[in-house]
């Protein structure tokens, strides 16, 4: 029989599994500072030779990072999903926004889909927290806490799809997102939607998330997609006609 003898697992094993899995279902985020050495030690309930031990290990493997007179941090394991080279392509190119949207929409929308039936109470009471945050914020277009209140909502949707791959692209995207990668969502709000409306749609996927209804949350996501992509088509489109009612300006002015 192929039985062989049971080893006892280091302390520091078990610390890095643990990190490792909070690191992979993105209960810790990039950036993001771990407790100082002896609260950490204590919470695990190892010593502190043992914590060093995992630690190390996790930076050797490049899922941590030590900074001088800081502490320990978890790494950016997002910023290798696209070269810079790539990067710079989606941001100088239109088509790449609507390609991106239309990814967001298909993702997004499997992503309600799975948290309507594999979210646990948790996860939805996180996204009803997130939400009644939203209404009271005002305008995602001029306030920076409901613009991001607008993105951790849709993150909290990704977490509760517990698919773990899926997590970590979509949450890379989103970071480009952030950064103004594919477009200013703050220029195209202000421009070519309301609050009202954002609020509504959003309000629609809670509704459905809220019912475990997988259907209609994916439907209320694809909705709410569907409207961005077309104020985003919309204002540039005005940035177009402006250009141009520019230019016959500057014309007529020349002709004076």
């Amino acid at each position: 029989m192929p039985f062989q003898k049971v080893q006892p697992e280091k302390l520091s094993a078990s610390v890095v599994r643990q990190i490792e899995q909070f690191i992979l279902r993105g209960i810790l985020t990039p950036g993001e500072r771990l407790p100082a050495e002896r609260e950490l030690a204590e919470r695990l309930g190892v010593s502190r030779p043992s914590l060093r031990d995992a630690l190390a290990e996790l930076q050797d493997r490049g899922l941590l990072v030590s900074r001088a007179g800081a502490g320990v941090f978890v790494a950016d394991v997002l910023g290798s999903a696209f070269s810079p080279a790539l990067v710079q392509l989606f941001a100088s190119h239109d088509e790449a926004v609507f390609d991106y949207l239309s990814f967001r929409r298909d993702m997004e929308g499997l992503a309600a889909e799975r948290a309507a039936k594999y979210g646990s109470d948790y996860d939805l009471e996180v996204i009803q927290t997130i939400f009644d945050k939203m209404e009271q914020a005002g305008d995602p277009a001029i306030s920076e806490e409901a613009a991001a209140l607008d993105a951790q909502f849709h993150s909290a949707i990704m977490d509760a799809s517990h698919n773990v791959v899926m997590l970590h692209m979509m949450r890379s995207m989103f970071e480009l997102l952030r950064e103004g990668v594919f477009y200013n969502r703050r220029v195209m709000f202000q421009q070519h939607t309301t609050r009202d409306a954002l609020l509504a749609q959003h309000s629609a996927i809670n509704t459905a998330l809220q019912a475990r209804d997988p259907s209609a949350a994916r439907a209320a996501v694809e909705t709410h997609l569907d409207y961005v992509k077309q104020a985003l088509t919309d204002h540039q489109r005005a940035l177009r006609n402006a250009e141009v009612a520019k230019q016959r300006l500057q014309h007529e002015v020349s002709k004076t």
